[in-house]
């Protein structure tokens, strides 16, 4: 059982930002890559970006005004901040990922016995993608001492 803790009385995540050198190249690789789909963004906006969405979540592409300013894309560190999506499939999703010639690295946990396995790859900002079947490791929610709940 997950805390009943919510003193914001959030519901759920609804999206991430992040600013990218070219808004058409990361609609590009957020829908033709990862299946996401462009949304109606509020026309208000002053600046260059699109709203994608799917899996329950949205992204929301910025176009940077400091193109200076955007991390290189280096090398693929499975420790560096990225986002995760699990997958049905991760043999289907490596195939994928070398059909399209995408550089990836591989990754497992292990934890009691149970193996999750992981791909890495950058999306054309840098940004680290990570795919995964963890849903096989249990969430264990931690009371205030570190024991599980």
């Amino acid at each position: 059982m997950i805390s009943k803790k919510n003193p914001l009385h959030l519901k759920c995540l609804n999206h991430i930002s992040m600013q990218c050198r070219s808004v058409e190249e990361s609609i590009n690789f957020y829908c033709n890559v990862l299946g996401f789909v462009s949304i109606r963004r509020p026309s208000s906006f002053d600046f260059d970006g699109a709203w994608l969405f799917n899996y329950g979540i949205g992204i929301h592409l910025i176009k940077s005004e400091d193109l200076d300013g955007l991390p290189e894309v280096g090398q693929i560190n499975p420790k560096d901040r990225h986002i995760s999506f699990q997958c049905e499939s991760m043999e289907t999703v490596e195939k994928k990922l070398r059909e399209m010639k995408i550089e990836f690295v591989n990754g497992q946990v292990v934890e009691g016995g149970i193996a999750v396995d992981q791909l890495f790859f950058h999306d054309p900002d840098g940004l680290m993608i990570e795919v995964c079947n963890c849903e096989n490791i249990p969430v264990v929610a931690l009371d205030d001492d570190g024991d599980a709940i």
